[in-house]
């Protein structure tokens, strides 16, 4: 999996098991991108940080050098938006 995605996928289900924290298959799932971000792409200090109300950023170091990735706020948010419309899930 290429980083763009393994860091979009991370963050879609940060907001998700943020947001639900008893929900069991978001946070295994969390844990599965963040496996696949540290052994796979060796980032360590993996953080989501809002700096503009619609965007969100990815903090994270990798070999030592500190970077960061933008993702647009409202599309990293949908997968919950989607989770929470559906009355099979809530």
């Amino acid at each position: 999996m290429v980083l763009q995605d393994a860091l979009f996928n991370w963050l879609q289900m940060k907001i998700v098991s943020d947001a639900r924290p008893d929900d069991g298959a978001a946070k295994e799932t969390l844990d599965f991108f963040d496996i696949i971000l540290t052994e796979d792409h060796h980032l360590s200090e993996i953080e989501v940080v809002v700096e503009e109300e619609t965007k969100l950023y990815i903090k994270y170091t990798v070999d030592g050098e500190s970077k960061k990735q933008l993702f647009d706020r409202e599309r990293a948010e949908q997968l919950l938006t989607d989770i929470n419309s559906n009355p099979k899930y809530n």
